[in-house]
């Protein structure tokens, strides 16, 4: 349960970088969250975990001093579960979704399973641990080109930021991609490549399900790659991001509410960004959720936010209340 604050400013402590291979993107979402958290309603403490793991401040001494956690923190261990376990360990309350949900949605294979499950569009998904590709690379090989085939998509299975996202052409490309996957990841999660148009939605909610509500879908064009890999995330004109998306408004609403869905079933909490392709046909796959979305100054959250009308300090407003009403 979240402390009483009632009277006096909120004190929040903004974790970022941490020990992913996002360290430098979490870090820039830290300083950026920081920056724009209104001083007239927080006391703001940035607090850097190193590449080791290790803590500016102890989780138990941040408890005394600070009544929630706002999580920068991208890719593994910010996203899939453990800081949300450290914190919990502690009973302190934190934004985004809860450890068991984030696991689930850090989990590619597991997510695109459930959703699936229930009706949604997604990509055929097959995934293959290190030692079954060690074993036999032409096996993998063969039975990817008969399942898949040409071209398909390779990325690691929990991750972020599209770090190590390949698409294979040919059987000489596949071995270095798969060294770079598992110089990082335990498994990896090989896809049909579907031709179509890129595009995400963020949804927020005020700490229960049924208030959530979706902010405009954007849409994404690519400049220096082929497709939404981590440099045209991250490299300033990267990429042509287009918010609203440039569909008829019942597609709009189309995408919106499936990102609606995807945010209720996968119990995401406070802020979330869905992103889905739309192939020529107007089906919309779902490829993956993000729970706790970039926040730099490049990042589709917070201009999407602004596109709608939502300033950015208004946004993580809504983000810390969700945290501390839950």
């Amino acid at each position: 349960m979240a402390r009483e604050t009632k009277g006096k400013k909120t004190r929040v402590a903004v974790l970022m970088g941490g020990p992913s291979s996002e360290h430098e993107v979490s870090l820039r979402s830290g300083r950026q969250v920081a920056q724009a958290l209104d001083r007239d309603r927080y006391e703001v403490r940035e607090v850097v975990i190193s590449k080791k793991g290790e803590w500016a401040m102890p989780p138990e001494a941040l408890k005394d001093e600070t009544d929630v956690a706002f999580i920068a923190l991208h890719g593994t261990y910010g996203e899939d579960g453990t800081v949300q376990a450290i914190l919990e360990g502690v009973e302190m309350p934190y934004t985004g979704a809860l450890r068991n949900q984030s696991a689930l949605a850090m989990n590619k294979f597991a997510s695109l399973t459930l959703a699936r499950a229930v009706g949604y569009a997604v990509p055929h998904s097959f995934l293959v641990g290190k030692a079954e590709w060690l074993r036999d690379p032409h096996l993998v090989w063969n039975q990817m080109r008969h399942y898949l085939g040409f071209p398909f998509v390779v990325k690691p299975n929990m991750n972020g930021s599209s770090v190590g996202v390949y698409i294979i052409r040919a059987y000489e490309e596949l071995h270095p991609a798969m060294r770079d996957i598992f110089s990082f990841s335990r498994e990896a999660l090989f896809q049909n490549f579907i031709e179509g148009r890129e595009v995400t939605c963020a949804v927020a909610d005020h700490g229960w399900s049924e208030s959530a509500f979706p902010l405009p879908p954007t849409e994404i064009i690519p400049r220096v790659s082929h497709f939404f890999d981590y440099r045209a995330k991250y490299e300033p004109g990267g990429s042509y991001e287009i918010t609203p998306a440039r569909f008829p408004a019942p597609m709009l609403r189309r995408i919106q509410t499936e990102a609606v869905g995807i945010h209720k079933l996968l119990d995401a909490r406070g802020i979330s960004r869905s992103d889905f392709i739309v192939d020529g046909q107007n089906t919309i796959y779902f490829l993956e959720i993000n729970t706790i979305p970039g926040f730099t100054e490049v990042s589709l959250v917070p201009k999407a936010a602004a596109a709608s009308g939502l300033p950015f300090a208004d946004l993580l407003d809504i983000i810390i209340s969700a945290a501390l009403r839950s």
